[in-house]
């Protein structure tokens, strides 16, 4: 790897976890923040339990006022019925009795009614007292929380600042500029190359691009990001010959509805991928850019079988690859291969070409070393 790319990427480090480190020092009063509101709503919710309970006392001193008043006019009612010289006077004065008694009835029940719920009231407070005195410990243990993975953060801000200073050192002016350039629109200014293709962007390089990027031997830039890309053998699923080598590979048919192929030039086009499809004594061609995946010309459709409608399409370099989808699915990507697909190709064309060159070895071991007559 090239020292300036080293550099970038412990650059890119850097400004990641400053910003991280940043946005969680700016995080940690908003979080307090968060637990004080949330203390403010239990302070809140005892206020409104407290108030509850005195408005039951003041209730219940009215009603038992409304009784004694009753119990006086009764007191009065039964004086005034002594002395009374007619039925009717004496009627009227009972009527009055039991019309007061009928409220004190009433009133007492309110009474009643209000001691039982004094009972749920007074749960009410104190449940509401105990998870006030637990958050408020709570809160105080988060701000002495904050506090300190505050002053870790300052710490660690300052090494990260320094560390990054060192990096921007290090790293060729101009390339710098092109960095913090792409930095600023994309948020990042590298990216890793891996499997043929640019994982911040997810497009995939041209074969001759991801081969730059593996020599390292100079600065390489993804076409569709800009980004400068750099290459991690340690993170390359098929970097280890070995390893593709051992995955198993399916062979297509020869005879289908539907064929895909590679060609490592194809009319001015460069590296792309064809698929054929045969249907009712037609066949058609999609050509597509093995690197983007970008349909590449016209759809052609010629009559018979594809391998004879189309002759001039099978030279010695051709390899033929492992894909069927359907039309439907065809139709839906219309001009550009989904990434999904377009890796699934490559995979298969790396698979195919380690198979090849097994087979090369095989058969030059086999003609340097003939068997015994």
């Amino acid at each position: 790897m090239l020292p300036d790319v080293q550099n970038l990427i412990a650059l890119q480090q850097a400004d990641r976890e400053i910003l991280r480190l940043k946005e969680e020092i700016a995080a940690l009063p908003k979080r307090v923040a968060a637990i004080e509101e949330g203390l403010a709503g239990t302070k809140a919710i005892l206020e409104k339990a407290k108030t509850a309970v005195k408005a039951d006392e003041a209730a219940r001193r009215k009603y038992e006022t409304a009784i004694q008043d009753q119990q006086q006019k009764i007191s009065k009612y039964r004086d005034q019925s002594l002395a009374v010289k007619t039925n009717e006077q004496y009627k009227a004065l009972l009527h009055e009795i039991q019309f007061a008694e009928q409220d004190i009835r009433a009133n007492e029940d309110k009474i009643l009614e209000l001691m039982v719920n004094a009972e749920i009231r007074e749960k009410d407070v104190k449940a509401a007292e105990v998870k006030l005195k637990a958050e408020t410990a709570e809160i105080e243990k988060e701000k002495v929380e904050a506090r300190q993975r505050t002053t870790e953060d300052e710490r660690q801000l300052a090494e990260w600042n320094a560390k990054r200073e060192k990096a921007r050192a290090s790293v060729d002016s101009d390339l710098l500029l092109q960095y913090d350039r792409i930095a600023k629109h994309r948020g990042t200014g590298l990216s890793e190359a891996r499997d043929h293709k640019c994982l911040a962007c997810q497009v995939m390089l041209r074969p001759q691009t991801y081969n730059e990027v593996r020599a390292a031997t100079h600065v390489v830039f993804c076409e569709s990001c800009q980004r400068i890309l750099y290459y991690d053998p340690a993170n390359d699923e098929v970097a280890d010959p070995a390893v593709v080598a051992r995955r198993r590979r399916a062979h297509p048919k020869f005879e289908s509805s539907q064929a895909w192929y590679y060609r490592p030039s194809f009319e001015d086009h460069g590296e792309v991928f064809l698929v054929y499809l045969n249907s009712k004594g037609m066949s058609s061609r999609h050509v597509y850019d093995s690197s983007s995946g970008r349909g590449l010309g016209d759809i052609l459709v010629r009559e018979g079988e594809y391998r004879l409608a189309f002759p001039e399409d099978f030279a010695d370099d051709v390899i033929r690859l492992n894909g069927s989808w359907t039309e439907a699915e065809l139709e839906e990507w219309g001009n550009e291969l989904p990434t999904a697909t377009l890796d699934a190709l490559h995979r298969d064309l790396d698979l195919a070409r380690v198979e090849s060159r097994k087979r090369s070895r095989a058969k030059s071991e086999a003609v340097g070393h003939p068997a015994a007559s």
